[in-house]
């Protein structure tokens, strides 16, 4: 049946959602080998706790994705006009603003691992933690900090969206600003590597539109 055009019951709007990471792969109990870290296979299924952080609050102006295509064209002697063309390369970028700041959000933002925040330690001997006091040092050197990434949004109570990049790393941050009229804001751009079969991202979505 051919879909029906102009149909105002196919408009999405992205109510309400949230991000979240995780490690890119984990290590099972009893094995040796890593495994890619466990997905949600429908919008039914809970992401798990054990692995998937939610990144709490982003600002209003929600998330923004951007696929580019590098495609380069075949000249031929006998045309003057491309024979074909060739995909060269392929960014899947996720770009958005977190608004809450705790030890996941600022590793995440700083491209380092949450366990380098660490307590600090006052001058005595042997040195005490300092109460409600955390550190970090930023490398000069920095190692790759590879993540999954998971974004979902509902409209409405039938409506879910969930968009799964399974190996990806922070290649851009904003400007941290500090001001007096306004929360901070880190600004993040994600960009997608390939996963563990090739693919670059996948969506699942809850919806008879697509029926």
């Amino acid at each position: 049946m051919p879909a029906t055009p102009n149909n105002g019951g196919q408009i999405r709007v992205a109510g309400t959602g949230r991000v979240l990471i995780a490690p890119v792969s984990f290590v099972p109990s009893g094995a040796t080998d890593p495994s890619p870290v466990p997905t949600p296979r429908t919008t039914a299924d809970t992401w798990p706790e054990t692995h998937w952080q939610d990144l709490g609050y982003t600002t209003t102006d929600g998330i923004k994705f951007n696929k580019k295509e590098k495609i380069d064209p075949v000249e031929t002697w006998q045309s003057g006009t491309p024979a074909r063309f060739i995909y060269s390369d392929r960014d899947l970028t996720v770009k958005f603003q977190l608004l809450q700041m705790n030890k996941q959000t600022l590793a995440f933002f700083m491209g380092i691992p949450a366990a380098e925040i660490k307590q600090t330690k006052d001058g005595s001997t042997p040195p005490k933690d300092v109460a409600d006091t955390f550190e970090f040092q930023l490398p000069s050197n920095p190692a790759k900090d590879e993540r999954a990434l998971g974004i979902e949004f509902k409209d409405g109570s039938d409506i879910t969206y969930r968009f799964i990049i399974p190996r990806g790393q922070v290649t851009e941050t904003e400007e941290l600003g500090l001001t007096r009229t306004g929360a901070l804001k880190l600004g993040v751009t994600f960009t997608a590597l390939e996963g563990p079969n090739g693919e670059l991202a996948k969506w699942i979505m809850k919806d008879k539109a697509y029926a």
